[in-house]
């Protein structure tokens, strides 16, 4: 992969958080590397992970608008402050002191939606505009968080675990 031609490459707050303080840069699959970053977060409970989702999100919004006037591309694979924000939301149907299995579930959850953009994740995923750049990613988070609160309701109707 090339790197990616912007004006400036310098290490702006701007970088620091859509990059997660550089996780964007790991290869292969940045993406993966930001959605598993934040995994260990489940075990604070659906309603930090849902808190932590909403100030990802802000800051990825800041973030993307910031860098697109910088020059940066419409969505480099760098950026990965929306995968984090996107999975956070996912953990976020997850109850605190969940089984793990149950956080690997939600991570390929996550991820599948994520990387094979089907229905309204690809649709946001083709809009032009930063907000875009983060929107695809936490609709792909809402579409985890529902398989897996179906899952739940399907093999555990009496209770959460």
């Amino acid at each position: 992969m090339k790197p990616v031609a912007v004006k400036s490459a310098a290490w702006t707050p701007a970088r620091v958080v859509a990059t997660l303080g550089g996780i964007g840069y790991v290869r292969p699959a940045p993406g993966t590397w930001a959605a598993a970053f934040v995994l260990p977060l489940a075990w604070l409970g659906p309603l930090p992970c849902l808190g932590l989702a909403v100030l990802l999100m802000l800051a990825g919004f800041w973030a993307v608008r910031r860098l697109s006037r910088e020059g940066a591309e419409r969505d480099p694979g760098w950026v990965v402050v929306d995968e984090a924000a996107g999975q956070l939301l996912a953990l976020a149907a997850i109850p605190a002191g969940a089984p793990w299995l149950w956080v690997v579930l939600a991570f390929a959850l996550f991820r599948f939606f994520d990387i094979l953009k089907w229905g309204p994740v690809g649709w946001a995923d083709r809009r032009k505009g930063f907000f875009w750049v983060v929107v695809d990613d936490l609709i792909a988070g809402a579409m985890a968080a529902a398989a897996l609160l179906a899952l739940r309701a399907a093999l555990l109707p009496e209770g959460l675990f």
